[in-house]
């Protein structure tokens, strides 16, 4: 750390056997009065069966957040790999997975600047030991109405955002992602201004929910899901978690995000899982969940805070979500 003062889906809806014995080796514990013994290692066998062996690995303890294990049936890898929103690499969800060969994770380097006592530039190497890794497997919803459950690593935002002293004055946290035309096809599309750049209330970047992730299904991130680091922030709608993360600056006013600079009727700045709010030309309402049944899927009901309300509905008290949406 260098420091100044310091749309079709993919067709794999079919469950792998080692996921499905994974899964039947937890109900049998479960049976027998083992369930919270058992809870820990379905999910990570379950992890550890989708997972392609193909990039670095990074391992990570489970998650010790409240709220940041699931149940849920992961989705499996391939979806996840392959079925992404990811503009600076094309508008088809297929289309990073094809073009994002040309984005250079390493070297890497996050800047970190505003109303912070001690702004900075951390190399990679000097995020990825700034804290210990852990496994959280978090739902992520898409504002387009489809979901997927995904064992993301890495650590609480709060862990940086401690280290850089934030000053009074610092209300909002803005984050900008890499935008270069050399290694993003996408960039040459007007479908955005670029950079792309997202924003948080400083007591959201700062709740334990709010991961800064270097990795998903033990091994880090592929290019198309924002290498080598991104924000998951599980209650909101999938735009809010910046990828490709180059600058983070801390700011009093609020700032103004991509996609609401884009469409601000349709995209606001608070973004959270709500199914009382539709968006303009569909429902939220309900969700379809990737790798289930594909298209003809039945479609599950949405959860308030993408079912973490326990957690952030505090965030939000006395505020109108219909207004803030």
């Amino acid at each position: 750390m260098k420091h100044p003062s310091l749309d079709l889906i993919p067709a794999s809806d079919i469950t792998p056997k080692a996921v499905f014995e994974a899964r039947r080796d937890w109900l049998r514990l479960m049976a027998g009065g083992a369930a919270g013994v058992a809870m820990a290692g379905w999910a990570g066998r379950e992890a550890q069966a989708q997972s392609p062996g193909k990039l670095a690995k990074l391992p990570g303890a489970r998650g010790s957040v409240p709220g940041a294990m699931t149940l849920d049936k992961l989705t499996s890898y391939q979806d996840a790999s392959t079925y992404n929103n990811f503009y600076e690499f094309g508008t088809d969800k297929a289309d990073p997975a094809r073009t994002a060969g040309s984005l250079r994770p390493r070297p890497w380097t996050v800047t970190v600047e505003g109303e912070v006592g001690k702004p900075g530039v951390f190399d990679l190497d000097s995020l990825l030991k700034l804290s210990p890794m852990e496994e959280r497997i978090y739902r992520l919803r898409c504002v387009e109405g489809w979901s997927m459950v995904i064992p993301w690593v890495g650590y609480s935002l709060a862990e940086l955002i401690k280290r850089v002293e934030p000053t009074s004055k610092a209300k909002f946290v803005e984050f900008t992602s890499l935008a270069d035309k050399a290694q993003m096809p996408g960039l040459r599309s007007g479908v955005l201004d670029w950079p792309y750049v997202e924003g948080l209330r400083i007591d959201e970047a700062m709740h334990p929910l709010t991961l800064l992730s270097f990795g998903m299904y033990g091994e880090v991130l592929p290019n198309q899901n924002g290498a080598p680091l991104r924000l998951v922030l599980p209650w909101k709608y999938g735009f809010k978690s910046a990828k490709s993360i180059v600058k983070i600056r801390f700011v009093e006013k609020q700032p103004v995000s991509s996609w609401t600079r884009a469409a601000a009727q349709e995209y606001g700045f608070y973004s959270n899982v709500n199914p009382q709010v539709d968006h303009p030309r569909w429902s939220q309402a309900s969700e379809r969940r990737i790798g289930e049944g594909g298209l003809f899927a039945k479609k599950r009901p949405t959860l308030m805070f993408n079912g973490y309300e326990a957690q952030v509905g505090q965030l939000y008290a006395g505020m109108d979500l219909k207004k803030n949406f």
